[in-house]
């Protein structure tokens, strides 16, 4: 059943990376069409920009789901590495427990959200509302909860990125 579930997690870390890539390309697009239409043709395009917002809003939180599978979002390691065994453990489960709950109410504050707004329109787009463009934000939610579980099960809690993850350019 683990091992189920770990391949499932496997499946939806790549769907959550293809869909972040694809709204970049999208993205990467779509605005120099709005810039070209503005200031070449003299005829803006209305829809570019809050496509592109929307966009930024899915790859944002599909983004960060992908960041923290990967150990890559922002962690301060000065504690764990002075801390062994045990106190190690307590201190992993103690950062995935406020995990837990953060994710916990990104969801449900999240999808109350989205059926309050869901029937009001966005005037640039009439197909899409506003609680469909506020939906990556409880489906981020459930996404970060469902790594957080995986990340229980195995107990991989200060684990390094893999280095093909990480720049090798220095930022100093």
């Amino acid at each position: 059943m683990k091992r189920q579930f770990f391949r499932l997690m496997d499946c939806l870390h790549s769907g959550c990376l293809f869909v972040a890539g694809a709204c970049l390309i999208v993205i990467t697009l779509i605005v120099p069409y709005g810039v070209f239409t503005r200031y070449v043709l003299n005829s803006a395009a209305s829809w570019p920009e809050p496509v592109a917002v929307l966009l930024m809003v899915v790859l944002s939180f599909l983004s960060a789901v992908v960041c923290y599978r990967e150990h890559l979002h922002i962690g301060v390691g000065v504690l764990p590495t002075f801390l062994e065994g045990p106190a190690k453990s307590v201190l992993g489960w103690l950062i995935e427990a406020c995990m837990l709950a953060t994710n916990l109410f990104v969801l449900v504050w999240g999808i109350k959200l989205v059926q309050t707004v869901w029937y009001q329109s966005i005037a640039e787009l009439p197909l899409v509302t506003a609680g469909m463009a506020y939906l990556p934000i409880p489906v981020g939610g459930a996404l970060t909860l469902l790594f957080v579980i995986e990340r229980l099960l195995t107990q991989e809690f200060f684990q390094e990125p893999e280095p093909e993850t990480v720049s090798q350019l220095s930022t100093e």
